[in-house]
């Protein structure tokens, strides 16, 4: 007989990730379009699951089944998923050092293309897909998928673009105490620049075996773990916190790992609590809806938001710096873009309005892994 779940489990459950300063390690979760070269459109589960048979078989990765279709790859602490519009993920081991983050990507987008180039399949590094409308993504065979499909438009509107149409490039970091975790998440939220993270009402019907569709049922942790997976804030608390907003630009990029110089050293992530304890809800919203708008150009208080983005990058140079790894070198073309003041996004629309004549197609070839 399953066990009531209580308040105090759930939090235990969170709580359980606490680590030592010395035990805190860098996870990556690293999303790409594929898509076939020819025709430029998603790739099918057919071929998604000959790219799987072909990783396993030449690099020496374990297979994941559901139903007998194959879903996943694992090797030691690395996996290969698929997400619900067949995103090919990889889910990193933990490590210590950038460096290490750098060179497992580089290793994943290697064995690929190695495998994809041969089957005629591409992989773009873009945060959302360019071309297709949402009926036109291929679905995968996965029952969680299926469950989100029927349950996200409940919910909201752009759910299922979510699930079907994005990408990122995801980094995943600790906390040593409960304390820790807020400032962490406090700092992210800002500068996200923000999220609003609310637990659905539904698990607490669950937890006291009155969820309409299975009466008297309690739940596990394991389901108090896919809940929190059901959420889509752009950063999630687990046993760790994981960074979801920085969309993908190619990995060498590797903007998404600013946050370790911010959130890993102290005094930086004190200088940007210190940066926006005094924001309000109405300035933290405004920064949400504008910037992907205007990007560095946003108005902010006396300034732009590029004003911001020198003092967060400086604070992240320290932090990488103080880190004794020699990393800061990571952080180079967010360097170019806080000096010239424009964002990828912004040179990709110039191509698109110049040399590709208002064609998105060239895109494919421009940030193709």
């Amino acid at each position: 007989m399953t066990k009531p779940l209580t308040k105090e489990d759930l939090i235990a459950y969170l709580a359980s990730g606490c680590k030592p300063k010395e035990n805190w390690r860098i996870g990556t979760e690293h999303e790409k379009f594929g898509f076939d070269v020819e025709t430029l459109r998603p790739i099918t589960y057919e071929q998604i699951s000959g790219m799987l048979n072909g990783l396993s078989d030449r690099f020496g990765w374990d297979k994941i089944m559901e139903d007998n279709h194959v879903i996943g790859l694992k090797q030691g602490n690395q996996n290969i998923s698929l997400e619900a519009g067949g995103q090919f993920e990889l889910s990193g081991a933990p490590v210590e050092t950038l460096h290490q983050t750098y060179a497992e990507i580089n290793s994943h987008l290697y064995q690929v293309k190695a495998v994809g180039e041969e089957m005629g399949i591409g992989f773009l590094g873009l945060g959302f897909q360019p071309t297709l409308p949402l009926n036109d993504i291929p679905k995968m065979p996965k029952a969680r998928d299926e469950i989100m499909r029927d349950y996200m438009p409940k919910v909201g509107s752009l759910g299922l673009d979510t699930m079907f149409r994005t990408c990122t490039v995801q980094v995943n970091l600790d906390f040593r105490s409960e304390q820790d975790m807020i400032r962490k998440l406090r700092a992210s939220l800002a500068l996200q620049p923000v999220g609003i993270c609310i637990i659905l009402l539904a698990i607490i019907d669950f937890m006291v075996g009155k969820l309409p569709q299975t009466p008297g049922e309690l739940p596990t942790l394991n389901d108090w773990e896919n809940h929190l997976a059901t959420m889509y804030p752009e950063v999630r608390l687990k046993r760790y916190i994981e960074m979801r907003g920085p969309l993908v630009y190619r990995v060498k990029d590797m903007g998404s790992m600013i946050t370790v110089g911010l959130l890993y050293d102290e005094e930086s992530l004190q200088g940007i609590l210190d940066m926006t304890g005094d924001w309000t809800n109405e300035e933290r919203e405004m920064l949400r809806r504008k910037v992907p708008v205007t990007g560095l150009k946003t108005p902010f208080r006396d300034g732009y938001v590029r004003d911001l983005a020198e003092y967060v990058l400086q604070l992240a140079k320290n932090g990488l710096e103080r880190r004794g790894y020699k990393e800061v070198g990571f952080l180079s073309e967010l360097d170019e873009v806080v000096r010239t003041g424009v964002t990828p996004a912004e040179k990709l629309l110039k191509l698109y309005e110049t040399k590709w004549q208002r064609s998105v197609d060239p895109v494919f070839e421009e940030l193709l892994y």
